[in-house]
């Protein structure tokens, strides 16, 4: 259902190269969300670093549109990297457990794990 792999790597780095790697698997990062910052912004106090990177192939993601519109709320994919004990960690949900419990159409299927496989190629590029 998940992915977590932890890094030798600090925070900062695995970050910064995973802002390379994703464009370099054509990919593209829609959006970033730093929790820190966002929940000490709200005034709710937060220590750990996390940043949440959402990515896009769009041709993927009109594809699996194209099949079912509903599944717009859970795209794009995200791959999130945060401390915890000491380390740094880097995780995703994995693509094919969520379109299979939401639509279990073999061609989104097929999708997914293509997805799921460029994702976790970028999770073991930057580790």
């Amino acid at each position: 259902m998940k992915t977590v792999i932890t890094s030798d790597k600090s925070f900062e780095d695995v970050c910064q190269a995973l802002e390379t790697a994703v464009p370099a698997h054509k990919f593209g990062i829609v959006a970033t969300h730093d929790l820190k910052a966002t929940m000490n912004k709200k005034g709710v106090e937060f220590d750990a670093e996390v940043k949440v990177y959402e990515i896009c192939n769009p041709m993927k993601a009109k594809a699996v549109l194209l099949e079912d519109m509903d599944l717009s709320s859970a795209l794009p994919c995200r791959i999130s990297v945060y401390e915890k004990d000491g380390k740094t960690h880097i995780g995703m949900i994995n693509p094919t457990a969520i379109l299979k419990m939401l639509n279990p159409s073999e061609s989104l299927q097929t999708i997914a794990e293509e997805v799921e496989k460029i994702s976790l190629d970028i999770i073991n590029e930057v580790k």
